[in-house]
């Protein structure tokens, strides 16, 4: 009996109980699990980024998280609103998304982890999306968690694109939960679906052999009660199947062509 994939899922910085921790919210790992996937947490240092923590998996999860990316990493001045940084996940994240490319690792990017993929690529982002002329309010909603995730507008699925081949309609509905989005899409990345004020949702990577996407929403949430959501983590999870099924010699593991310290120079 062949074992399940492992998929790495990097973790947050945040103080529980009094102490600096690493935590990921469970249902990104019951996603894993509900998909066939065994998820490992990926622990994150500022100044000791391990692109060796990839060798031994099969895929990457970039979650969702209430911290974002450190506006600084794309160039731009903090707005009063954004309040909450995670340095450590940042450099991490910003180092192990080239790494996995290189390697040839399926990766995901959700909500937090689409917004790092777009700043890798060295795209810009929105700090308040709702301050911008035209673009709608993404905020989560007040209420339950059922009525957080609750799905909240459209999103349309360009022809032709990664997504639409995993989802072959031309509109969904998601859930939105929140405050920042692309300003200026990363070279190299492709948008595959725009919200109905034209912010991207998702995209995929243009060069990447395999499964490389992100989107916007939180497609872990009830995921195969969401024929898209369902979708998506089935495509990832059958490419990180494929993954495992790969020889070792071909997997790439030894593969790291210096893009991670090229990316966190350019970050740092």
């Amino acid at each position: 009996m062949r074992s399940r994939p492992l998929v790495g899922v990097i973790a947050c910085r945040r103080e529980v109980e009094g102490h600096p921790a690493h935590t990921v919210t469970d249902k990104y790992l019951t996603a894993l699990r509900d998909y066939g996937l065994a998820p490992v947490i990926l622990p994150v240092w500022e100044g000791v980024v391990q692109p060796d923590l990839l060798r031994p998996l099969d895929g990457l999860l970039l979650t969702g998280s209430y911290s974002n990316v450190e506006p600084g990493r794309y160039g731009v001045e903090r707005a009063p609103e954004n309040t909450r940084d995670d340095r450590h996940r940042d450099a991490a994240a910003l180092a192990w998304i080239p790494a996995a490319l290189d390697m040839g690792l399926p990766l995901l990017g959700i909500c937090r982890g689409f917004q790092e993929i777009n700043v890798a690529f060295g795209g810009t982002l929105h700090q308040v999306v709702q301050s911008v002329p035209g673009l709608l309010d993404h905020r989560e909603p007040e209420g339950d968690r059922e009525q957080r995730y609750a799905p909240a507008h459209d999103i349309e699925i360009l022809p032709g694109g990664r997504l639409e081949a995993l989802y072959p309609q031309p509109r969904a509905r998601v859930n939105s939960l929140h405050q920042q989005g692309i300003a200026t899409l990363g070279l190299g990345l492709i948008a595959e679906a725009l919200a109905p004020d034209g912010l991207i949702e998702a995209v995929s990577v243009r060069d990447a052999p395999g499964f490389a996407m992100a989107v916007q929403w939180h497609p872990e949430w009830r995921t195969s009660e969401h024929p898209l959501y369902d979708a998506l983590f089935q495509a990832f999870a059958d490419a990180c199947v494929a993954r495992r099924l790969l020889p070792q010699i071909t997997r790439g593991a030894d593969n790291l062509t210096g893009n991670v310290s090229d990316i966190e120079e350019k970050n740092a």
